[in-house]
């Protein structure tokens, strides 16, 4: 049995930090440090800390739908045998950006970004292929009401 990492304990000039980039991940550390009180220089090497333990990544977000992407949804998955070669079968697929082992009446649950309800279609072909794969349950979005990125330092 594996133990959890330990969690990394943040002050409060760390999680102001991240909650500047949060707002904007481009925005200057010179800023960054005005904001919370420290230097440029500072604040980088802050940011670095942070990158390197793993903490936060910086990244562009992109909105599937205005790119083309008008269909996704969540699958669930029940299947039977090691669960973590599922997941790692499941990640491999290009369409899945999301993978997590779940507790309850699925055992998986897989994200996936579509260009059509055809493109659904195999992509549940694949899941269903693999398998240790016994039943899949779709929930497709119809809007997304809320997304954020904000959690963290609260």
């Amino acid at each position: 049995m594996t133990t959890p990492p330990k969690a990394i304990v943040l002050d409060d000039i760390a999680k102001r930090i991240i909650e500047e980039l949060q707002r904007d991940g481009r925005k200057p550390y010179a800023a960054i440090g005005k904001a919370v009180g420290l230097s440029e220089a500072a604040v980088r090497q802050r940011v670095q800390r942070l990158l390197d333990a793993g903490v936060m990544q910086i990244v562009a977000v992109t909105d599937p739908f205005t790119l083309g992407f008008p269909r996704r949804a969540m699958i669930g998955v029940n299947c039977e045998g090691d669960l973590t070669a599922v997941a790692d079968e499941l990640a491999a697929i290009e369409e899945i950006n999301y993978v997590v082992l779940t507790a309850g009446s699925l055992d998986l649950m897989a994200e996936v970004v579509c260009g059509s309800d055809q493109h659904l279609l195999d992509i549940l072909g694949k899941i269903r292929a693999i398998s240790e794969v016994r039943a899949t349950e779709t929930f497709v979005y119809l809007k997304l009401h809320k997304q954020t990125y904000s959690w963290g330092t609260h």
